[in-house]
C-alpha cells in the first residue's frame, strides 16, 4: 500500500510539474508575442501634412470633431488625460495628456507628428499606440483632419502628470491574441488622406461618420462581443436590430437623452451617448439613414 501511494504521489507531482511547465511556456510565449508588437518601431517618414487652418470657424469645427470622435471622451474635456483602466489583471491603460502642459506627450509635436499619431497610430518615436483608434482616424477627410490638429494645438496647456501604461497578464494576452488591437499593425500606412465628404443629410455622409461606431459595434455594425472583457455585448445598429423599428425622431431622441423607445436607459460608460449627443441634427439624421440601409 505504501509503495502504491508513493507511486501515485510521484506521478501526481510529475503531472502537476508538467502542467506548470506548460503554463509557464504559454505565459512566456504570450509575453514575447505582445512585447514584439508593442516594441516594434514604425518608420513613417513620408507623411502628407496639409496646411493647417487657423481661422475661428475651422478651430470651432476642430473642437466639434474632437468631441464627436471621442478625443474628449477619453482624454478629458481639457484633454489633460485620464487613467482609463486600472485593474490588476488587465493593467493600467491611459489616455495621455495631449496638451503642451507639464506631463503632456505632445510638447514637441509638429503637425507631421500629429498626423502620425492620428492616422498611423504611432508616437513621435514610432512606437505603436494601444487604445488609440487610429484605424478610425485614417478615414478623416482633409478638412476634418487639419481642423482637428489645429484645434488640438490651440488648447490651453494642462499640467497633469500621469503614471505610465503598465499592462497586466490579461492585458498582454489580449494584445498577443489581437483582442486589444494595436492599430498600427493593421493600418494601411500608404493610404492617402481621403477626400472631404459632402456634408449634407445622406446615407453616404452617415457612412463616413459611422466609422467612429465600428470599434465597439464591429465593422458590420452588428455588435457582439465587447472589446474590453467584462463589458456588456454591444448592440446591433442595423435594420435587423432594435433600430430597425425606430423612427428617425426616436433614434435622435435616444442619442440625445440616453433612453431608448423601449424605456431602457443607456449606461454612458459602455455606450457614450453623452458624447454622441453632440452630433448635430444633420449628422444624426445621416447616421440613421446609413444604419437603416444595412
Amino acid at each position: 500500500m505504501a509503495i502504491r501511494t508513493s507511486t501515485v504521489l510521484r506521478w501526481g507531482l510529475i503531472l502537476v510539474g508538467g502542467l506548470l511547465g506548460v503554463i509557464l511556456i504559454v505565459a512566456i510565449s504570450v509575453y514575447v508575442i505582445a512585447q514584439n508588437k508593442l516594441k516594434h518601431r514604425y518608420e513613417i517618414a513620408d507623411v502628407a501634412t496639409p496646411a493647417l487652418p487657423r481661422d475661428a470657424a475651422s478651430l470651432a469645427h476642430g473642437k466639434h470633431i474632437s468631441v464627436i470622435r471621442g478625443c474628449q471622451e477619453c482624454h478629458g474635456t481639457d484633454l489633460g488625460g485620464n487613467v482609463m483602466i486600472d485593474d490588476p489583471a488587465l493593467g493600467r491603460l491611459l489616455a495621455p495628456n495631449i496638451t503642451k502642459g507639464a506631463g503632456g506627450i505632445v510638447q514637441q509635436y509638429t503637425p507631421a507628428d500629429w498626423v502620425r499619431t492620428l492616422r498611423h497610430g504611432v508616437s513621435k518615436d514610432g512606437r505603436p499606440l494601444i487604445l488609440m483608434p487610429s484605424e478610425e482616424f485614417t478615414e478623416l477627410g482633409a478638412h476634418d483632419l487639419t481642423s482637428l490638429i489645429a484645434y488640438l494645438e490651440s488648447v490651453p496647456p494642462v499640467n497633469r502628470k500621469l503614471p505610465d501604461t503598465d499592462l497586466g497578464p490579461v492585458g498582454y494576452a489580449l494584445v498577443a491574441f489581437n483582442k486589444l488591437p494595436v492599430p498600427a499593425a493593421i493600418i494601411d500606412h500608404k493610404a492617402p488622406i481621403p477626400p472631404d465628404p459632402v456634408t449634407q443629410v445622406s446615407a453616404e455622409f452617415g457612412k463616413y461618420l459611422a466609422i467612429s461606431c465600428s470599434g465597439c459595434h464591429k465593422p458590420d455594425f452588428k455588435g457582439g462581443d465587447p472589446t474590453i472583457p467584462g463589458s456588456p455585448q454591444t448592440a446591433d445598429l442595423t435594420s435587423t436590430g432594435n433600430l430597425g423599428t425606430w423612427t428617425e425622431a426616436q433614434f435622435i431622441q435616444t442619442l440625445r437623452t440616453g433612453k431608448t423607445p423601449e424605456g431602457r436607459e443607456l449606461a454612458n460608460e459602455y455606450m457614450p451617448w453623452k458624447m454622441v449627443a453632440n452630433y448635430n441634427d444633420d449628422e444624426l439624421k445621416s447616421l440613421y439613414l446609413y444604419f437603416r440601409s444595412l
